[in-house]
């Protein structure tokens, strides 16, 4: 069968980048440096800058152990951007639906129509859900918020909600046709199944281009069974250089104070440390040859010493661009990149790479115009 890509008959991708909401930003890699703190001036900075330089869509991440609440992050920070989307981060089971769906339409309209949604469905601290119940509360979510979005009333009964209540005009999100888009990350069936059923964009964590191709194929026959189409997402790191040499060495540098014990400590404390997902980065991890390369340019050393996405693409802008279109050709639409230290590496990105790709925004190519909003014509937005 083929991979079914809702947003296939367009060239480009959505580019988007990653705020440090969460610390972990820094020049070396479990070497915390003051500087560079997860506070509003430097995170607001980070996200600012990459509004300015053209990027679509940024992630803000939510944490429960460092760094700054993403609800009030992206509420601050939202009047003060020009064009780009916000990836704002929610965690399943963290406040009451009917809440949460107000919460999120609020956000909307401070957007005028640029706010996307990161569905987590990991516990909360003290926590022990097994991945079905969380991806069960998860769904359960959802289709709460959508019931609140284009409902009158919400009649729901679940095994973690029973919700009779009405709804009223200020909690419809500005985006009339369906709400914001919702993106997800998982691998376990039970996360695969909701993503296929209700999400938007899958996104994925760097891994070889043959096991992606695979994860892709399984969420699309597992979206085609409800009549569903998908778009695809890469989650990934990125050290780009004049040369490729530049690219290695920065590489190397970035993991000068990394040894394994520390290591092991970073990437455990982390709420979902243990999950399926960081299991599959290990692996890769340790597929890779002596200098942490899996395949050509796609760099594991960098899990070493973080939990989540394990993996950057390495190279000279050449090098890059070429990946990113290999990622492209095989259905990938949407990439969220990031680099160590955040603002340096979005700014190198910025001037050696993304001038190249042809950019869209993921709501717009997915009919999520906000009503009565001029658009951004889809595929358009090339940039050079």
């Amino acid at each position: 069968m083929s991979i079914n890509v809702r947003s296939r008959h367009l060239e480009g991708a959505e580019v988007a980048w990653f705020a440090p909401l969460c610390n972990g930003d820094d020049e070396f890699l479990s070497r915390h440096d003051f500087r560079y703190k997860s506070n509003w001036s430097n995170t607001s900075n980070v996200l600012l800058t990459t509004d300015r330089l053209g990027y679509r869509n940024i992630l803000c991440p939510s944490s429960y152990q460092v760094g700054q609440d993403v609800w009030t992050f992206a509420s601050a920070v939202a009047p003060l951007t020009q064009q780009i989307n916000i990836l704002t981060a929610i965690r399943c089971g963290e406040l009451h639906p009917p809440m949460l769906a107000r919460s999120i339409a609020t956000l909307d309209h401070i957007l005028r129509g640029r706010l996307t949604i990161n569905i987590i469905s990991s516990n909360m601290p003290g926590e022990e859900l097994e991945s079905a119940a969380r991806y069960q509360r998860s769904r359960e979510v959802i289709e709460i918020l959508k019931q609140c979005w284009t409902q009158d009333h919400i009649d729901f009964k679940g095994e973690f909600y029973n919700i009779q209540l009405p709804t009223t005009e200020p909690v419809k999100p500005y985006q009339q046709n369906g709400g914001p888009l919702l993106y997800f990350g998982g691998y376990s069936p039970p996360g695969v199944d909701l993503c296929a059923e209700h999400c938007d964009v899958y996104l994925m964590w760097p891994e070889t281009e043959d096991k992606l191709q695979q994860l892709m194929q399984n969420m699309s026959d597992k979206a085609a069974g409800y009549d569903r189409e998908v778009d695809f997402g890469l989650r990934v790191h990125v050290i780009v250089r004049e040369t490729e040499a530049e690219a290695r060495a920065a590489a190397r540098r970035l993991m000068t104070y990394v040894d394994d014990q520390r290591g092991e400590e970073i990437r455990l404390r982390a709420q979902d440390g243990k999950s399926y997902g960081v299991s599959r980065q290990t692996a890769v991890r340790e597929q890779a040859d002596d200098e942490g390369f899996v395949e050509d340019h796609l760099w594991t050393g960098i899990g070493r010493a973080r939990s989540g996405c394990g993996a950057a693409i390495v190279g000279d802008p050449d090098q890059v661009l070429a990946k990113i279109q290999r990622y492209v050709d095989m259905g990938i639409r949407a990439f969220i990149f990031s680099g160590y230290p955040h603002l340096d590496e979005c700014n190198l990105f910025g001037r050696y790479v993304l001038p190249r790709i042809k950019t869209f925004s993921m709501p717009v190519v997915q009919g999520r115009q906000p009503m009565g909003m001029p658009g951004t014509p889809l595929g358009a937005g090339a940039r050079g």
